[in-house]
């Protein structure tokens, strides 16, 4: 992540929870926003029984003591009547809330399932750059635990809040009905709850946006170790990436500390208005019962709605902390949707025309990665046609702009300035998905996915069945490396192709390209890296996939080169010369100093002719 987008979440992470943000929350719940409804109705019927419960309790506590003082028998009918009442409400209560539950648990479920899908979705459609800048630990801080992250607040949240007001009211309405000085009094408590709960809120959703930032670095490192293990172990870097650790759990235990310190005090400041609620519960309450104001039974009643109005109190912490954890994850996810992709297509974009013939132009192009006007470019001046059906190669020293170049023949960027065009048509005015399904890539370091090698062909035809891909691919020589593995097409790669070697990924990546059958054919570096049979094998196949396509090759083995039909030589960004290769040794200029230097490295004569191999 570049440094203006880490400061930018950073500073997310110190926002208080903003009405936008809780809106944005909000409307995450509209596509269920009938069943939250009945959902809800079904809590506000429980807290209703809650309600009404003190209600029987005094009236059982009067029917008790009227018998016992007046030394008269217990009316038994009242009592069972009033006894059946209470354990009604209890049962009813208990199945209303198993109910809502069962329910919320789904509804909920599915809304962040769907919320995933959606990040998923946005993730893949992000354009290049932001992956440059971005930590991969990051963004899948962002799809994973961020999105755990809400559930206690849509799951626990909401309706414990609707509870909370619910019992608050109950409370507060029967208190003006039974004993209305101790609601007065109780209300005088009110300023000081409400000064409290704002203060919370102030500093609540800063404290856990610092908390969720630290644990999304650590959540980062370890996606970058596990990746990288090898090159860690390699290079006997193990205690230097602990050290690394350890830092980054020492800064999140001091965010915790400090969040400790911020709302520690929040509910030893509760039991205390909690405690002061009750003695004026008792000092209203006795003078009303000593003035035969309310009976025993209603003084009873009144202890119990003071625990209904001042219970809530109770479970305030408990709700913020949901809810200031539950708004910085949100805060969060909506910083990442809030990513626009920077390539896209344009309102007018329309596919290529057919038939699709493969030429290219590029004029005045000038590309640099970097944001900022002062950088200097990458890519300076270029002017280049390439001719449909031919072969180019390119060539230059390293770090000078080759594969640069490939990545805006893919628009994976868009150039600052000049443009590049195929068949005429400006890339920009062509849909991403239309101009990639006619060019394919092969690079150096090919991306395999978990799964078979039959599922990493299917990449490229997903519409074709599992004989088809084999029938197509057996078309190629080069295929029987694939049909020596165990399992054949049905071996497993492993993690990024982990399982196989260097050739055998290369191998499936030429394979995927050829079955995609692409007019244009881009191959950056695909050959090595492999060893000189496996090299063979893949340049004869080579051969054939490039039969008939425009092809692009960047590449440093000597066979690749020498047969281009046209060679480009790129020095500092720019095109410093152009032509086969028998007129650029003649002009004994650049490509003649790297041709002297090229990796002479190819499949000796007798098997690159040789068809048994």
């Amino acid at each position: 992540m570049s440094g203006s987008e880490l400061q930018r979440e950073i500073d997310f992470a110190k926002r208080r929870l903003d009405r936008r943000t809780l809106h944005r929350l909000l409307a995450l719940l509209r596509p269920q926003a009938g069943a939250i409804a009945a959902i809800l109705l079904l809590q506000a019927i429980a807290v209703l029984a809650i309600v009404a419960r003190p209600w029987f309790i005094g009236q059982l506590a009067d029917v008790g003591l009227v018998a016992e003082l007046e030394a008269t028998e217990l009316d038994w009918t009242w009592a069972l009547i009033l006894a059946a009442g209470l354990t009604g409400l209890w049962l009813g209560r208990f199945v209303f809330l198993i109910i809502a539950r069962v329910w919320a648990v789904s509804v909920v479920v599915d809304l962040l399932a769907d919320l995933r899908i959606r990040l998923y979705d946005h993730v893949q459609s992000l354009s290049v750059r932001f992956f440059d800048r971005t930590r991969a630990g990051r963004v899948v801080a962002r799809v994973d635990r961020d999105v755990e992250s809400l559930q206690p607040l849509f799951l626990e949240g909401i309706p414990q809040l609707l509870g909370m007001v619910l019992r608050c009211a109950g409370g507060a309405i029967m208190l003006s009905l039974v004993l209305p000085q101790v609601l007065w009094g109780l209300l005088i408590l009110a300023p000081l709850l409400l000064a409290s709960i704002v203060l919370f809120k102030r500093i609540g959703t800063a404290i856990y946006g610092r908390i969720n930032e630290q644990q999304s670095r650590v959540t980062a490192h370890l996606v970058e170790t596990v990746s990288g293990v090898r090159l860690i172990q390699q290079s006997v870097a193990e205690d230097r990436n602990k050290t690394t650790y350890n830092h980054l759990l020492n800064d999140l235990d001091r965010a915790a500390i400090v969040a400790a310190w911020g709302w520690g005090w929040f509910m030893p400041y509760i039991f205390l208005l909690f405690t002061l609620g009750i003695c004026v519960v008792i000092i209203a309450g006795g003078g009303a019962l000593a003035a035969d104001e309310i009976t025993p039974g209603r003084l009873i009643e009144c202890i119990f709605y003071v625990f209904l109005f001042l219970g809530p109190l109770m479970e305030v912490g408990d709700l913020f902390e949901r809810a200031s954890s539950g708004a910085a994850a949100g805060q969060r996810i909506f910083l990442l949707l809030d990513n626009q992709p920077e390539i896209q297509d344009d309102a007018h974009a329309r596919p290529l025309d057919r038939p699709f013939k493969g030429q290219i132009d590029i004029a005045q192009v000038h590309f640099r990665y970097d944001e900022n006007p002062a950088a200097d470019w990458v890519l300076k001046d270029i002017n280049l046609h390439i001719a449909s059906g031919s072969t180019v190669a390119i060539v230059g020293p390293t770090g000078h702009g080759k594969s640069t170049l490939v990545q805006l023949l893919t628009r994976f960027y868009d150039p600052q300035q000049g443009s590049i065009s195929i068949d005429g048509r400006d890339l920009r005015g062509i849909p991403q998905a239309d101009l990639r399904r006619h060019v394919a890539l092969v690079l150096q370091d090919n991306v395999l996915f978990s799964g078979t090698v039959l599922a990493n062909l299917r990449l490229a035809r997903p519409d074709m069945s599992d004989e088809a891909l084999i029938a197509q691919a057996e078309n190629l020589e080069v295929s029987r490396i694939i049909e020596q593995l165990p399992q054949g097409w049905y071996s497993e790669v492993g993690p990024r192709g982990e399982f196989l070697s260097h050739g055998q990924r290369q191998v499936i990546c030429l394979l995927r390209a050829w079955i995609a059958d692409p007019t244009i054919l881009i191959l950056d570096e695909a050959t090595s890296a492999v060893d000189v049979r496996t090299e063979g094998l893949i340049q004869k196949a080579l051969t054939r996939v490039m039969s008939g396509r425009t092809a692009i090759v960047v590449a440093h083995r000597l066979a690749t080169i020498r047969d281009a039909d046209r060679i480009v030589v790129v020095q500092h960004g720019r095109i410093v010369e152009d032509g086969d290769h028998t007129s650029l040794i003649t002009d004994n200029g650049l490509y003649s100093q790297l041709y002297a230097n090229l990796d002479p490295a190819e499949p000796p004569e007798d098997l690159r002719h040789r068809d048994d191999i």
